[in-house]
Parts: structure tokens; sequence; C-alpha cells
């Protein structure tokens, strides 16, 4: 049932529609001046300082990321490319957070930034300003780097958000005979990974404080005394409908809160809401392409085709092994990725440090999960390219989304290069005696259900995990009714054909889609927001969050998206919007 809107009490300076990474960010810094009244809207549940549930502050993500509560319930995505030449790639589960912090509160908890090229490849795409000169400053401000105090300009020492490595004398012997074998295929160890851009063996960067704790956005930049700001409003349980127009300025929005329709006004709308979501706000309030609106029956007061076009998303595929059990990580909650590789594929016109090796000590948050590791290799300067459209002009609808992953071939022959190497890896690891029986791994719909934290996966789970320590046919017996007739690593290895196939049709992603309201200069008719973040054509709009990335950066999404949401809010707060 549909009720009429209702107007909320009072107005804001500024609306910002999304609660994730980004919108914690520009809450904090915009609500700074006490005179600029904000309302932060958030679909989720609240996290508040003293009532973060433990397994989202614990080191270990494993229990946070699967779990449905904290995530959109009916989204659903296409992956690659299918099988076939004329095959689609049929839809799976894609998690996007769904809580205050967004992708902060549940994901991978790493910390890294990517190559200074990354961010002057944003300048010469048209995002004026955007170069690694001009962002580091914003890098430097938001973190609190634990281990890289002094002296040393690349690190920030008073932000909201600490950084801290994984110290090799903690990795699990997995990931130490990882290691030894990477140095015996050349690849040298190094220590920062936010460092000089070097290929290497590093210890991952994470943001976990000096107790271990995971610090989401919402716990760094939304503290108690941040939200006892009168000036700070924050709204939870709250969908975002619409933007409200007049002519071509955003006057507001219309929410959905507490069963009601409700309308908010303000000065500026900030849309925070994600490279998935962001586009489709855009769209349901008349801004993209107008062959596309009006199909859906939605009027066009701004005309932007690049509104969900440029989605982009890090290919990954992983080789997963059993650990026997002196090598496995010690009981109880401890960071699973000790260690990644940065490499370089050499692949023509592709830049340093274009590769991305993972290496997981534990694969799963139960018992058979603690028994696996992976390695999980994804291109990190990938350039295939998918699209967000409507489904429906019903906010409830979840968006159409097709990532389109390997769809460029310079994507499928470097990931294939990564099985491949993987593969040789942990060959060289079960020589070393520090694994066993490498099969083919993926986060299929049929892992994922099996990876969710439940009390039914969590009984079968430590019946099954014992029991493969006890038998090595009873390990092999599960291991292959977990691959689901997947062809072994030697034959896929031994065919290129095959494992060309395999990859286009079990392709993940990595949680990092971006790209879908891209900055860029205002006369590209791709181009969706100018430097600002403005919506281009638009008057008192801004996006801020990863869909304003015009290319993917080498990085895990979260420190990027927090470096942009901290470089807007410092532009409002010194430019016209102020």
């Amino acid at each position: 049932m549909t009720h009429p809107a209702e107007a909320a009490p009072g107005s804001f300076d500024v609306i910002i529609l999304g609660g994730g990474s980004a919108g914690c960010v520009l809450a904090a810094r915009l609500s700074e001046d006490a005179a600029r009244q904000v309302l932060l809207v958030e679909a989720g549940q609240d996290l508040a300082p003293g009532a973060v549930p433990a397994v989202i502050a614990s080191p270990y993500p494993g229990r946070a990321y699967f779990n449905k509560d904290w995530t959109w319930p009916d989204l659903s995505v296409a992956m690659g490319i299918g099988g076939g030449e004329h095959d689609r790639a049929a839809p799976r589960p894609y998690e996007q957070a769904r809580i205050l912090g967004g992708g902060s509160s549940i994901n991978g908890i790493g910390a890294n930034r990517g190559a200074p090229a990354d961010y002057d490849e944003w300048a010469a795409e048209g995002a004026k300003g955007w170069n690694w000169d001009n962002v580091l400053p914003f890098f430097r401000k938001l973190e609190h780097d634990l281990d890289y105090q002094d002296g040393n300009t690349l690190h920030g020492h008073l932000g909201p958000i600490p950084v801290k490595r994984v110290p090799r004398t903690l990795h699990a012997g997995f990931v130490r005979h990882v290691e030894a074998e990477l140095e015996a295929q050349g690849y040298a160890a190094r220590d920062d990974q936010n460092g000089a851009w070097e290929d290497g063996v590093y210890p991952i960067a994470t943001n976990l404080d000096e107790g271990n704790r995971r610090v989401s956005a919402a716990v760094g930049y939304l503290t108690a005394t941040v939200r006892a700001r009168p000036n700070l409003t924050i709204w939870t349980d709250s969908h975002v409908e619409r933007i409200l127009m007049d002519g071509v300025r955003a006057v507001g929005a219309r929410l959905s809160r507490a069963g009601r329709s409700l309308e908010v006004r303000s000065r500026l709308v900030v849309v925070s809401c994600g490279a998935l979501h962001s586009p489709a706000v855009l769209m349901r309030s008349g801004i993209g392409a107008p062959d596309h609106l009006s199909r859906l029956g939605i009027g066009t007061v701004v005309g932007r085709p690049g509104v969900g076009r440029n989605l982009q998303e890090h290919p990954s595929i992983g080789v997963s092994a059993y650990i026997p059990g002196e090598n496995r990580l010690p009981r109880g909650d401890h960071y699973h990725i000790q260690a990644i590789l940065r490499w370089s594929s050499g692949l023509a016109g592709a830049p340093r440090g274009d590769m991305h090796l993972a290496v997981n000590a534990r694969s799963g948050w139960h018992a058979v999960g603690h028994r696996i590791g992976t390695l999980f290799g994804w291109v990190n300067k990938s350039v295939s390219r998918g699209f967000v459209t409507l489904a429906s002009a019903d906010p409830r609808v979840e968006p159409h989304v097709d990532f389109r992953l390997l769809s460029d071939p310079a994507d499928l022959m470097r990931l294939a290069a990564s099985f491949r190497l993987s593969a040789s890896i942990l060959q060289g690891v079960a020589l070393r005696g520090g694994c066993q029986d490498a099969f083919p791994s993926t986060y299929s719909a049929r892992v994922k259900k099996w990876l969710r934290p439940d009390p039914v996966n969590g009984i079968a789970m430590g019946i099954v995990g014992p029991a493969m320590d006890a038998s090595a046919g009873l390990r092999r017996l599960v291991l292959k009714a977990a691959n689901d007739g997947t062809p072994s690593v030697e034959a896929l290895i031994a065919d290129e054909a095959l494992l060309h196939a395999y990859l286009k049709l079990n392709v993940g992603g990595v949680w990092h889609p971006c790209g879908t309201c891209r900055m860029g200069d205002p006369d590209d008719p791709a181009v969706v927001c100018d430097s600002r973040g403005a919506v281009v054509g638009t008057e008192g709009l801004i996006v801020c969050d990863a869909s304003v990335m015009p290319t993917i950066p080498c990085a895990n999404l979260n420190i990027p998206v927090l470096m942009i949401a901290e470089k807007i809010a410092d532009q409002i707060r010194h430019g016209p919007h102020a």
C-alpha cells in the first residue's frame, strides 16, 4: 500500500543520501560547520558507538560480509560473459552493504590506496584536480598510520581511520610457505603496501586499530562527539525513492521511512548510494539516457547518457587447497588475508602492478573454511566495462546490473595468467608440505550459501571439518562435491581453451563496483559529474562515492572512496556550495 508523501519537519542545508563510507565522511566533515544543518539518510541499521556487533568489530570479517541482515537482500548481478560465443552470464547474488558505514562495516578490511598513476589517469580522463599530488593530502588526512608515524610524507598520523600491517611474525605457516615459494620464483619481499609502487610480496595493510578491531567509517567518523552536534541528524532504516527537482535544480528528496513516504528539502543534495544504487537514484529522478527513461515512463529532466555506464570491477578467481593442521591460523578470530603479491602481467599497454594476489590463510568462518587456504587473484587494472539500468521505476525494485567481466580479451588473458600463477605457487607449497589437494574455487551461489553465518552451517561444517582431517579419501570427496563438476586444476592448466571457458563462466568480482557516474569534462556526453562531483546540467546536486571514479584504481576501494569523500567535502566547504 502506498501513502501520500508527508512533509518532513524543517529543512536542511545538505541532505546526504546514503550512509556508506562516503556518506559518513561527508556527514562528519560538513557538520563541522555549526551553521550548516546536515541530514544523513541510510537504508540499513545504525552502527552507534558502543553498540557495534562483535562480528563487525572482529578482525576476522568472514561472519560479517555474508550476513544477509547487512546487505541488500534482492540484489543479483551478471558477472561474466558466459562460456560460449552467445552465452550470457546467469545472475548471481552480489553483496552490497545496507548498514551505516556501508562496505567499511562488513568488507574485508583491506586498507590500500592504489598506484599514483591511477589518479594521474583520472586527471588525464578529464577529472581536473584529481591527480596524485592533489589526492595525496586527502589520503593522509583520513588515516592514522600505526606503523609509519615519523618522517614519511606518504602517511597520515592524525586521521580517524587506523592503518596497520599484519606483521610477518604472525603469519600462519601456510602463508609463510607461500611467501617462500614467491621468493623462490623471484618476487621481492617488501614492507609497505602504501609506500613506493613496486612489485613484490607485502604484509597486507588493514584498517584495524591497536586493539585489533575493525574501524569502519561509521565508527571512525561518526563518533559520539560528532553525533552530539545539534546540526547533524542521522536517519537510518530510511530508503531513498528519488531526488526532488525544481526544473534542473535539486531541492530535496523523497524518502520512505517507517512505512510512509515523506519529502525533505535542502539547498544541496549529495547522492552517496554506491556505484550500483547512485545511478539508479539519478535515473528514477529523471537524470539519464532519455530513451531508457522513456521506456519506463520517467520524464527526462536532464539527459545524461553516461548515467549507469562505465561500470567496472576487479575480475577475480581463486585456487584453494587443504591446509594441514600445523600450517593453519590459530583458533579464534585473526585476520585471514596476511600477505599480498603485487605483480605485473607484462601485457602490452598494461601498467606496472596491474595484478593482485591475496594470500588467504582461512576461507570461511566455520570448521571447513578454517582448513582451506586460498590464493585469490584479480586483475587490478581491469578494462572491461558493464552497465547499470533500471528494471523498473519502482524504487523497491533492484536495478539490472551486468558487469560484463572479461568482455575485453586483455582481462581474460590476465586472469588466466593469474590462475596459472596461483596453481604453480600451490604446487610449490605442496612440495614444501604447506598444503594438499589444490582445487579451483569461486564465490558461487552454492559456496556463498555454505558461507552464510547460521547455526545449520556451523553444525554441518563442524562435523565435516574434523572428518576431513581424519580421512584423505573423505576430504577429496568433500572438495569434489564443493567443486560441483568443475575441471581439476591440472586439466585447466593443460587446456587454455578449457581454462578460458571456465573463467568466463566462473569469474567473480571483489565487491569493488565503480565508475557509473564518472567525473570528467562536462562537454563529454559520457561524463556524469564534473570535477567537483556536481551532476552536469543540474544545480545543487552532487554525487560522492565510487561511482564517480573515471577508471578503477589498483586498490581495494574503501580507502579511495574515503579519500574522494574527504576531497569533495573540502570542495563543498570552500566552494560555491559553502
